[in-house]
């Protein structure tokens, strides 16, 4: 059995089309799990349905508690791009138990379509989380990195090893 924890970010967000604005409803990872015909035995749980920017502490602990008290061996967790390092950083500091957890979002709202990346991002981040020895990784852009060598580049959207924004920057 896979776990997948639901934590919010922008994969989860809906559009109100009079304001313009970005909110939460509910989790379309059901749905996306069906489109994508997965025949996987894939548990989903929501613990919270927040923009990473406004995670705080206690949220983290609180992906901390879950992971910790699961019985999967494998866990996948939606999370908003901006802080999902810091959450795989707490992860790793807290001494789990050998599992295997990835971490994904999506730079694009799944409700916008067939242009959001978070379909592609969460096939990518299920393969991983079996493929995967234990450890914390990041999954975006069809990559997986180890959640201690791996940043998001705010100016392309897309997240690259450390080494290499290293070497390409001058």
């Amino acid at each position: 059995m896979i776990q997948v924890f639901v934590t919010g970010g922008t994969f989860d967000k809906e559009y109100n089309l009079i304001t313009g604005e970005l909110f939460f409803k509910d989790t379309h990872l059901s749905e996306m799990f069906e489109r994508g015909r997965c025949t996987l035995d894939i548990d989903i749980k929501t613990l919270m349905m927040v923009d990473s920017l406004e995670m705080t502490d206690e949220d983290r602990e609180i992906i901390v508690h879950n992971c910790r008290k699961s019985s999967a061996s494998s866990i996948l967790i939606t999370h908003g791009t901006d802080r999902m390092v810091d959450t795989a950083r707490t992860l790793a500091q807290a001494g789990l138990p050998a599992k295997t957890i990835v971490l994904t979002g999506a730079m694009i709202p799944y409700a916008f379509g067939s242009s959001s990346d978070g379909f592609f991002n969460l096939g990518s981040a299920l393969a991983f989380a079996q493929a995967k020895p234990p450890g914390i990784y990041i999954v975006m852009n069809g990559r997986c990195f180890p959640w201690d060598n791996v940043r998001k580049n705010r100016q392309t959207g897309n997240f690259e090893e450390m080494e290499s924004a290293r070497t390409a920057t001058p």
